[in-house]
């Protein structure tokens, strides 16, 4: 369902589309069915997405990570609304390759702010984090984002969302044949899976709990 401005209505239809076009070409799925409106407010666009997991493949989830496990993200993070959230860029490639080499026990994509969705993954997994903060990846694009806002630019690494950047958990020796793999795109190590729940870090020999922060969809 796309619901468009009236002003400029065929424009922005034609974008949409394109955009639309081009990641099918890409990622090679299929376009089943839309529907198209305009009306007076801002554009709308409501996708559903469906897919399949092959038999007997090892399918990825929010809920085995394991106390011990390395907690790593797969890119910079933070600021996308300066223009990433518009061309995302799905690391399916990366996750083919991993899915193919190495033992992931957990996995979330940061769609809703990497605090947030961490925080998503933990729970269903029963566990918490410590996390090394200043190993967090920030994007430039939070960086330039920050000069705007008057936030910090880690605030927004922490909570901005719509970075479609992976979350995974996967044991320490797992973590370590990363080093043999020709990856696409470098991997970052940011904490260690433990039994306290939440989202910690240390600081000055004690723990100290970060609230995640992020997008709330409404029920």
């Amino acid at each position: 369902m796309t619901a468009k401005p009236r002003d400029n209505a065929t424009r922005i239809a034609g974008e949409v589309f394109e955009g639309i076009f081009e990641a099918a070409e890409q990622f090679g799925f299929a376009i089943a069915g839309g529907d198209t409106s305009t009306y007076d407010g801002p554009l709308s666009l409501t996708v559903t997405a469906i897919g399949e997991v092959p038999e007997g493949s090892n399918a990825w989830t929010r809920g085995g990570a394991k106390v011990d496990d390395v907690l790593l993200v797969t890119g910079p993070i933070g600021g996308s609304i300066l223009g990433r959230h518009l061309r995302p860029n799905p690391r399916l490639e990366l996750a083919r390759t991993l899915q193919q080499s190495v033992g992931v026990s957990a996995a979330i994509d940061i769609s809703d702010g990497l605090s947030l969705d961490m925080d998503r993954l933990l729970a269903r997994s029963g566990v918490g984090v410590e996390l090394d903060v200043d190993s967090i990846p920030i994007h430039e694009d939070a960086i330039r984002l920050a000069e705007q806002t008057g936030r910090t630019a880690f605030d927004h690494a922490w909570s901005d969302g719509e970075d479609f950047e992976l979350i995974l958990t996967m044991a320490s020796e797992e973590f370590e044949k990363l080093v043999d793999l020709d990856l696409q795109s470098p991997v970052f190590p940011i904490g260690r899976v433990t039994s306290r729940t939440g989202l910690w870090k240390l600081e000055d020999g004690r723990h100290e709990r970060l609230p995640p922060k992020g997008f709330e969809h409404q029920e």
